[in-house]
């Protein structure tokens, strides 16, 4: 929990206060144990599929604007807006970069949207008529002029609660499944607590706290495609001698085809060709942050091992 105590002069413009603190980003410590807290909770980012984004709350120049161009905690900026807009002593916003739109291969929805960065809060302390000084009070991220402000959104982690082993032997559930299609700060191989992003959202029934299943086809994802060298023969490669010609069965050569064992080798992909599509990897489980239209925001709660951008997801 980041509290804040106030301790500025009030003139005209001020808003009433009944707690002398103010508090940004409360995660609920004090209260009760949550999957996520602090900068995975609000600034972990998210995939916006609405066309338009609200640019008339802005960041305009800073009091160290010449020496440098990023700012972060503690440090203090103006805003493009002031009385005249209503602004007053102790509002807090949300700081935002929408950063483009978002192609991927990994998805087959089309128009996922424009990734939006969420770099901290700031909270106003100074406010004139057409312009405002605000001081960053956190930040997740290097805050930069042109940055937008919107109001800080009202969101609450799932509860923490005691859950089986992973089974990383799950069947599917035959509910809505789809792929992480990309991670904050594009990432590729991710690990437990790190924030990413799916291609289910509330057109697929998915909600804030929904656990998903994270798998890929069993097989897949290392960075060799297929088995290099099937076998080990030491008639090939040399393990016998010349003079004694100790044998041509090596222990690593594989069967040979037919219900006589006399035909050509069985290789690896002739093995695979026979077995059920859907066996799978289960590699780890994630569970919902927040929801829009196409997409959610997600953290990983749980892996066995790496997890890639590309692999699948599927609601338990």
């Amino acid at each position: 929990m980041v509290v804040l105590t106030t301790a500025l002069a009030v003139p005209a413009q001020t808003k009433p206060q009944s707690d002398p603190t103010t508090v940004i980003y409360d995660d609920g410590i004090n209260k009760e144990l949550r999957v996520a807290t602090g900068n995975n909770l609000y600034c972990a980012g998210y995939v916006q599929n609405s066309p338009t984004f609200d640019t008339k709350l802005e960041i305009v120049g800073a009091n160290e604007e010449k020496d440098r161009h990023v700012y972060a905690e503690g440090d203090e900026i103006y805003l493009n807006v002031g009385a005249a807009n209503g602004v007053m002593i102790g509002d807090m916003y949300s700081v935002i970069r929408p950063r483009g739109k978002v192609n991927t291969k990994w998805t087959k929805k089309d128009n996922l949207g424009v990734y939006v960065q969420e770099l901290g809060a700031v909270t106003v302390f100074r406010v004139m008529q057409n312009v405002s000084v605000a001081k960053v009070r956190t930040s997740c991220g290097a805050i930069m002029l042109g940055d937008l402000l919107t109001k800080i959104p009202n969101r609450e982690s799932p509860r923490f609660v005691k859950r089986k082993p992973l089974d990383v032997y799950a069947s599917s559930t035959g509910k809505a499944n789809g792929k992480i299609f990309m991670a904050r700060d594009n990432i590729e191989l991710l690990g437990r607590e790190q924030i990413v992003y799916i291609d289910l959202g509330r057109e697929d029934s998915v909600n804030i706290g929904d656990y998903l299943t994270i798998y890929r086809p069993l097989g897949t994802g290392n960075i060799y495609s297929k088995v290099l060298k099937e076998s080990i023969d030491n008639k090939e490669e040399g393990y016998e001698s010349d003079r004694y010609k100790g044998g041509k069965f090596s222990n690593q050569a594989g069967r040979k085809k037919g219900v006589k064992g006399t035909g050509a080798v069985v290789t690896t992909e002739d093995a695979k060709s026979r077995r059920p599509e859907q066996l799978r990897r289960v590699v780890g489980e994630l569970v919902i942050l927040n929801v829009l239209e196409k997409t959610a925001t997600a953290m990983i709660v749980r892996n066995a091992t790496e997890i890639h951008t590309g692999d699948s997801v599927e609601l338990q």
